[in-house]
């Protein structure tokens, strides 16, 4: 069946043609596979049997590898003891042990199936702790939730309530100035501060990039930019919130904010705690996660999350497996090992080339960010079109980059072979203009007010 049709089928029952908007034609060129049919370590296929090695790893969730049998086992295993019970599960009760033992800054959790339900979660939690209403994130990370008090705040506010997102503010990452005025403007009104420990941004004066001693170079005691927020939250009486959906189960083990050395108020994590099946979970201090539960006789209650589905049994068995996994293969080791070489990689082939100006691999080793940028040195979607255009037709399907357990030496070498003629390419079309080369609609940001 041809790519137009699967298109066609797919836009005819789904709005948006996936069920998530990352996933849509409009992410990737025209030469990508519009379906795909199953993976198999790093690699995908589509229904034609064409391989792929694959940097998106089921939009990051997937850091061990598609189709694990020891995961797949597991959870098999524990869908035949009936997956989703009337009352909580023996495997509910260990997995969110398991978090607690594994996350310090966390003494309870709650489980949910998709990482916008804990963010969600999380600010009203802070706002039922402080009796507040406002809260506070940063501009430059792009996506927190899919719910009013977020998604109203972007271009795409479309169908939510300008009631809801008023009460969200923005501020700069890393500028702790910022966000000083923001207390200042709104005295004793603020509930809670959320942002991602890092991003490509470091919060570390000096870029902590190196994984040296499972640890960055900060976490002896220099003051980064996350300590800085969570003593302007103590001093102001705000809940400091670490949003882990990305950093965690890659930055290290036991979260990013044990890398950088501090300790939040609530966390959410998600995405590769259990190796692409649904586990979010939102974790923190007892004190306010208590307020979520029914033993303390007369308190007012709050309705936290409540989900039929956040406690299956399957995915918390996934989320167990991938665990032991991650630990036993020492795999955050090998995920900054394996993305060092493929940044010093892919960035040596670019300056081989003469276009280190116009393509570059930047952000922390453990997750690479690529950057492309036209002749007048401006961000250049046309020009990172045609690199996930050329990188497809040597068989590399790379939006972004995601690493797993499942990228080793072949898959380097395969990747830099790719990115050499890739870049080849880049340059040609940098020298005598892109026209000649591009074959496909130009891919657009997910969060843009038009079509």
């Amino acid at each position: 069946m041809s790519k137009k049709l699967f298109r066609e089928r797919l836009h005819d029952v789904i709005p948006g043609g996936a069920h998530t908007y990352s996933r849509g034609d409009d992410q990737f060129p025209s030469n990508a596979p519009a379906i795909l049919e199953r993976g198999e370590g790093a690699y995908v296929y589509d229904p034609s049997g064409n391989k792929y090695l694959d940097y998106g790893m089921g939009l990051r969730s997937v850091n061990i590898g598609y189709g694990n049998r020891e995961i797949s086992e597991a959870v098999f295993e524990a869908t035949l003891k009936g997956n989703n019970l009337t009352r909580a599960s023996l495997i509910e009760l260990e997995a969110a042990e398991l978090f607690v033992s594994t996350i310090p800054s966390v003494d309870m959790v709650k489980f949910a199936k998709h990482g916008s339900s804990v963010t969600t979660a999380a600010i009203k939690l802070a706002r039922a702790y402080t009796s507040r209403r406002f809260v506070a994130v940063p501009v430059e990370q792009p996506f927190f939730s899919f719910d009013d008090w977020f998604i109203g705040t972007t271009v795409m506010e479309k169908g939510t309530l300008s009631e809801t997102s008023s009460y969200t503010l923005k501020f700069n990452y890393n500028d702790i100035e910022s966000l000083k005025s923001l207390f200042e403007q709104y005295p004793n009104q603020i509930a809670g501060v959320m942002l991602e420990p890092a991003t490509t941004l470091s919060p570390c004066k000096t870029h902590c990039n190196k994984f040296v001693h499972l640890s960055c170079a900060c976490s002896s005691g220099e003051l980064n930019f996350l300590h800085q927020v969570q003593d302007l939250c103590k001093k102001n009486g705000s809940v400091f919130i670490l949003d882990e959906m990305i950093t965690g189960f890659r930055w290290y083990f036991n979260g990013a904010q044990t890398f950088f050395n501090i300790q939040p108020d609530l966390t959410t994590f998600g995405k590769a705690m259990a190796n692409g099946f649904a586990v979010a979970a939102l974790g923190g201090k007892r004190e306010i996660m208590s307020l979520g539960g029914i033993q303390d006789k007369g308190a007012e209650r709050i309705f936290l999350t409540s989900t039929t589905h956040g406690a299956e049994m399957s995915a918390l068995a996934a989320y167990i497996k991938t665990s032991e996994i991650i630990q036993r293969e020492n795999i955050i080791s090998h995920v900054w090992q394996y993305g060092k070489e493929l940044v010093d990689g892919m960035n040596g082939i670019a300056k081989d080339l003469g276009i280190s100006n116009n393509f570059c691999v930047d952000g922390y080793d453990c997750s690479p960010n690529y950057i492309t940028r036209d002749n007048n040195n401006q961000i250049s979607f046309e020009m990172r079109t045609l690199f996930a255009q050329e990188m497809i037709k040597n068989k590399v399907m790379m939006p972004f980059i995601s690493l797993s357990l499942s990228h080793g030496p072949s898959e380097l070498d395969q990747t830099l072979s790719a990115v050499r003629n890739s870049l080849t390419v880049f340059k040609k079309a940098l020298e005598s203009g892109i026209a000649d080369y591009l074959d496909s609609d130009i891919i657009k940001p997910v969060f843009r007010k038009f079509n």
